[in-house]
């Protein structure tokens, strides 16, 4: 293995089998952002560590959301000023720890008759949000006049419009940022593994000391023990406490989100959009590059966990809100390129919708010492993931009177954001841009995998140099070489691994992908040593996320 640890492909077996050796300190059911983040925090502190996901990292919610790492500003609403500071010093330390992925953008909020918020309170609220978050000067809010924010976004619906705010939130790539963050536990000596489902516990004396682990790709089952284990399984965490007949109390309460994708064409904003919706909900419109996206709803959710569906009902509910608050557009279900559905796995309480239930996590203990955490946000997994290493590395030190470093997480830069501020990323994208001038890949090319994998994009242009000079043509060799990365770097195992999460391509680019992806199931095939019938399996499933994209039930 290298000196540093990575999250190979080729590795997946090794860290099984060395899992499977040891005794560690704390394994982590579930490998996204939550788990992702409980890894690192936990592996930086020294404690020996390992990780299980029965899909792809962060192929559940953590890939599915509406990918913002924001402030919470309808929080501020329900009075919660504890979420909002919080996430508000988190996305700080995000922005500082993985600028290449998390994004400053404008959002205007627009105050309509008789909309959620008048203009007395949008001004308050955006002042108090400002002020809790921790916002820096520059990006403090600007109360906007009816003109102000016609000007802004002139696509707006004039005739309820009454003013507006404009203030900061971070755009994100959510399944990027977990790989991030996995990675980033990797090198710090974490063992990460997906496609391992932990298929039951091990006890003894009523107490849980492992899991029965399969490995999907192998069919090989493995016995891993450890003194603590943490339950980070997002919606499936209550399957696992009723696994572990713990099921009592408390329990999950799974709402759907749904985001729509268009052309940036038929929906060109000039900045983001927060706006009301009949009913007092309040939706996105987020654009991203050459596409713009629309989300969320929310509601009860009860399917199947794996693979949550848009309904025609959810579409005619976010094409509607489009169209009544930018009435010029028309959008139909026609302009829809893409679409996606995620859970959130919130913590029920009698009498309350969908929107009403908090998103605070909690944290359920177990009588065989099973550890299991629920709820939260995106925003909040860091400061999720040091709670439950704060308990963990208590336990560890009561028990065996070891002691930890306390958290700095806050401190650890994540893979690729090796940036010494986010000023810095223009400069390298052009400096990489000039390495593959000669061959005609533009800069667009560059900014593109940069906002993916920040400055371990130099990896990838120096890959993709050495397939130039094999012969391959400029585009080959530019997807070919980010292809390799993900499967040396990103343990991608499969064409969805690849289109879905590592890169965002089927949400966002999937029209470009119909003559691309065979191509790469024959090279990802040659490379992890796929025999036909495995390559056929590989593509079937892919074919089923592509059409499922723009299926609605």
């Amino acid at each position: 293995m290298n000196s540093q640890p990575t999250l190979s492909s080729f590795q997946r077996e090794v860290c099984l089998e060395e899992m499977e050796n040891e005794r560690l300190d704390l394994l982590v059911i579930g490998g996204g952002v939550t788990g992702a983040g409980i890894a690192l925090d936990a592996a930086s502190r020294g404690l020996s560590v390992g990780l299980v996901e029965k899909q792809d990292f962060g192929a559940g919610t953590s890939s599915r959301s509406t990918k913002l790492i924001h402030g919470g500003l309808r929080y501020l609403k329900q009075g919660d000023v504890k979420l909002v500071q919080e996430v508000g010093r988190e996305r700080a330390i995000l922005f500082r720890n993985a600028p290449h992925i998390v994004i400053p953008e404008k959002m205007i909020l627009p105050i309509v008759e008789k909309g959620t918020y008048g203009k007395l309170a949008t001004s308050i609220g955006l002042y108090v949000y400002d002020l809790l978050a921790g916002v820096e000067r520059k990006e403090r809010r600007i109360m906007l006049s009816k003109k102000q924010t016609e000007e802004r976004e002139p696509l707006l619906r004039r005739d309820i419009l009454k003013g507006g705010g404009l203030y900061y939130e971070y755009r994100t790539d959510d399944a990027r940022l977990t790989i991030e963050v996995m990675k980033t536990a990797r090198a710090h000596g974490a063992k990460c593994v997906n496609y391992a489902e932990a298929t039951d516990f091990l006890y003894e004396n009523g107490k849980v000391v492992g899991v029965k682990v399969l490995d999907l790709v192998t069919g090989n089952e493995h016995a891993l023990y450890a003194k603590k284990i943490v339950n980070a399984a997002g919606p499936w965490v209550d399957g696992l406490r009723d696994k572990d007949k713990s099921l009592f109390g408390k329990r999950l309460h799974l709402t759907k989100g749904v985001h729509l994708v268009v052309p940036y064409e038929r929906l060109p904003l000039k900045q983001s959009v927060y706006f009301d919706v009949a009913g007092g909900r309040m939706i996105f419109a987020i654009p991203r590059n050459n596409a713009t996206y629309i989300g969320t709803t929310d509601t009860n959710y009860q399917g199947v966990l794996e693979r949550p569906t848009v309904s025609q009902e959810d579409v005619d509910y976010l094409l509607k809100a489009v169209n009544d608050m930018f009435p010029s557009v028309k959008l139909t279900e026609q302009d829809i390129t893409s679409s996606w559905a995620g859970l959130r796995p919130l913590i029920h309480e009698d009498g309350k919708s969908p929107s009403e239930l908090s998103r605070k996590d909690e944290i359920f203990y177990s009588k065989s010492g099973l550890i299991t955490i629920a709820g939260g946000k995106l925003t909040g997994f860091r400061k999720m993931a040091e709670r439950i290493v704060d308990v963990v590395a208590g336990q560890l030190a009561q028990e065996e009177g070891r002691s930890f470093r306390p958290c700095h997480t806050d401190q650890i830069v994540l893979a690729g954001g090796g940036f010494s501020n986010a000023a810095q990323i223009p400069g390298f994208i052009r400096a990489q841009a000039q390495r593959l001038q000669a061959a005609g890949i533009g800069e667009d090319s560059v900014r593109a995998l940069v906002g993916k994998y920040g400055t371990n994009t130099e990896q990838i242009v120096t890959s993709c140099l050495e397939l130039l000079a094999q012969g391959k043509t400029p585009q080959e060799a530019l997807l070919s070489a980010e292809l390799h990365y993900g499967i040396n770097e990103e343990m991608v195992m499969s064409l969805s691994d690849f289109l879905i999460r590592r890169s965002g391509r089927l949400f966002f680019e999937r029209n470009t992908l119909a003559p691309l992806y065979p191509k790469l199931a024959d090279e990802l095939g040659s490379a992890l040593h796929w025999t036909q019938a495995k390559k056929e399996r590989d593509i079937t499933a892919f074919e089923s996320e592509y059409h499922l994209a723009k299926t609605f039930q």
